[in-house]
Parts: C-alpha cells; sequence; structure tokens
C-alpha cells in the first residue's frame, strides 16, 4: 500500500516535498516513482527512482527543479519540488513497478501500484 501527502498550495518560486509512505513490503529491485496529472491531461511521467541502486530518472520539464528520493529505512519515497510554476499544478501520484525494466519504464500503465494521490497547486 503507498500513502502519498504533502501536497499544498505554494506560489510559483516556492518549494513543496511529497511523501510516499509504503506499508507491508519491501522494494528490492522494483522501480519507484511520481507522476502527475492536470485536469483535463493524460497522466504523464515525472520523476523514477531504481529502489536499490538509487538511480534517478527526470521529465524533461522538472529536470533541475524536482529531486527525487527513498529512504530504505522509513520505506518512503519524495519529491522535492523547487521552482515551481503554475503549470506543475496537478494531482501527483507516487506508483510501483515490480518488474525490473531495462531501460526503465515511465509508462504509468507498467506501474501496478498507486497511491491515493495528493493535489498540487501553484498560483501565479
Amino acid at each position: 500500500q503507498l500513502q502519498a501527502c504533502g501536497g499544498g498550495l505554494v506560489q510559483a518560486g516556492g518549494s513543496l516535498r511529497l511523501s510516499c509512505a509504503a506499508s507491508g513490503r519491501t522494494f528490492g529491485s522494483w522501480t519507484l516513482g511520481w507522476f502527475r496529472q492536470a485536469p483535463g491531461k493524460e497522466r504523464e511521467f515525472v520523476a523514477v527512482i531504481r529502489w536499490s541502486a538509487g538511480t534517478t530518472y527526470y521529465a524533461d520539464s522538472v529536470k533541475g527543479r524536482f529531486t527525487i528520493s527513498r529512504d530504505n529505512t522509513k520505506n518512503t519515497l519524495y519529491l522535492q519540488m523547487n521552482s515551481l510554476k503554475p503549470e506543475d499544478t496537478a494531482i501527483y501520484y507516487c506508483a510501483a513497478d515490480p518488474r525490473f525494466r531495462y531501460p526503465v519504464s515511465v509508462t504509468p500503465g507498467d506501474y501496478n501500484y498507486w497511491g491515493q494521490g495528493t493535489l498540487v497547486t501553484v498560483s501565479s
């Protein structure tokens, strides 16, 4: 089970940190990530991390502003979001892919487990 939190309302240029707590398992070679869905748009890849190796991948739109990380001891995934823009406004979901894929998947349909989503609103 994945439980995301940390969303909220922030002004453009501000920061937020999202957390995704996982219960019931350890992740080993899984890939975990963050996706987002803005009103009227498809769900899109934001960032993913290979849980064991810590290798990270980012969408071009967030590269240099967002940082994905994980804490193995707390079984928690994070997304630090800096320099937020109004176009970052969306519901953010954490997700987990149990299969080792090379290259890592950025397709939402490949992720079997999803958190409930947390709303991030960036005002201009």
